[in-house]
């Protein structure tokens, strides 16, 4: 059977070129990036090629990337480091990755902005609960906000987010893992103190990560114990892998207008696909939102048995976000957007999808759908 992988949101296929600079990156001599021999320097010079590949998808300084083991990673350590280093309230969306919610909740200071039906946040409503904190007495150690939402695709007004923080004094966190290779990023224009990426959701490896710091800033790190990535995070840096995803990074330089305006299309026929099935919510917001995700409500239908049914029908999808649906409970994002918790679905495409992919969705789901709810009668 052929298969037809839709959930992208989740994790991308790795690029072949990825995996050729894996391969590559594997051959060159064993050594520590920062020793001075011959060998290190060879893969000193790998890594920060890497670097630079990575900090030119975002706009960044090549000098403000700090190569991680995830996204999960990088926003913890900038959450945790910037709590230590200014114990205070973690103001964040309502809508945040599970990741910014379990680190903010353990300093017990953890103060949630509400979103609207859509999922968007209102940047006044961020700086109302910056300034109750501050009028309270209370100091803000930092704002989280994403880019754009892992589960219904939408894409936050960052830029009135940070300039609302900067405005009050407090340094602004930008979760980029879903928006980054699908969204143009120029983290400089942003003027943004943290911007974090995922490798393997723009098809760089698994165990991959990145957190801009803007020049001149600094938090204590997570990991301790050597000086690797200029003292900000501790232990040998896995070079093979972050020169996988600065491949991955500098072919999307290139590419990512194409890829997104195909990632667009491909979605907007889902939509109107799904649209013709009854009782079926789009969530998100229509216009404000990533090219490559999908994510609707389905009445009185569990998630679970249409992915089940579209599994066996040779199409991966999804429910949700991965952290909320493996321990199936309700999503946090949809709880917190006021839409159905219980019965999403989630399609994404992306650098590999193809029309046939659309066209087996389309084809098994009106079935699928209807057979379920014929067991309901």
């Amino acid at each position: 059977m052929t298969r037809h992988y839709l959930d992208y949101a989740s994790t991308a296929p790795l690029r072949p070129i990825a995996r050729a600079a894996f391969t590559q990156a594997l051959d060159l001599p064993a050594a520590d990036p920062g020793r001075i021999h011959e060998e290190g320097m060879t893969a000193r010079q790998a890594l920060e090629l890497a670097r630079e590949s990575v900090a030119s998808l975002v706009g960044a300084r090549a000098s403000e990337v700090i190569f991680t083991a995830s996204a999960t990673e990088a926003l913890v350590s900038t959450i945790w480091g910037s709590f230590d280093a200014t114990p205070g309230t973690i103001v964040a969306t309502a809508v945040e990755h599970s990741a910014v919610r379990t680190a903010a909740e353990r300093t017990g200071r953890l103060r949630l902005v509400p979103v609207d039906r859509t999922g968007l946040v209102d940047p006044d409503a961020v700086a109302d609960a910056i300034d109750d904190e501050q009028r309270a007495g209370r100091t803000v150690s930092l704002v989280c906000c994403q880019l754009a939402n892992h589960e219904v695709g939408t894409v936050q007004p960052v830029a009135e987010v940070i300039a609302r923080a900067k405005a009050r004094g407090v340094r602004t966190l930008i979760d980029a893992a879903q928006a980054a290779g699908r969204l143009t990023i120029d983290v400089r224009s942003l003027d943004v103190e943290f911007v974090v990426l995922s490798g393997h959701k723009l098809g760089g490896p698994p165990g991959t990560g990145a957190l801009m710091v803007r020049r001149g800033v600094r938090v204590p790190p997570l990991l301790v114990g050597g000086e690797q990535e200029r003292a900000r995070r501790a232990g040998l840096e896995n070079m093979p892998a972050a020169v996988a995803l600065g491949a991955a990074a500098a072919e999307l330089s290139e590419t990512l207008d194409a890829e997104a305006v195909e990632s667009a299309r491909l979605t907007d026929r889902l939509r109107a696909g799904l649209a013709a099935i009854d009782e079926i919510e789009p969530y998100g917001h229509p216009e404000q939102r990533l090219p490559h995700l999908v994510c609707v409500g389905i009445a009185d239908i569990e998630p679970q048995a249409i992915i089940l049914g579209l599994d066996r029908a040779g199409i991966a999808a999804h429910s949700g976000s991965a952290c909320a649906s493996e321990g199936l409970e309700p999503s946090p994002v949809l709880e917190a957007m006021g839409v159905d918790a219980h019965r999403s679905l989630r399609l994404s495409v992306g650098w590999a999808s193809t029309d046939a992919d659309i066209d087996a969705a389309l084809d098994a789901l009106p079935r699928i759908i209807g057979d379920l709810r014929s067991l309901r009668r």
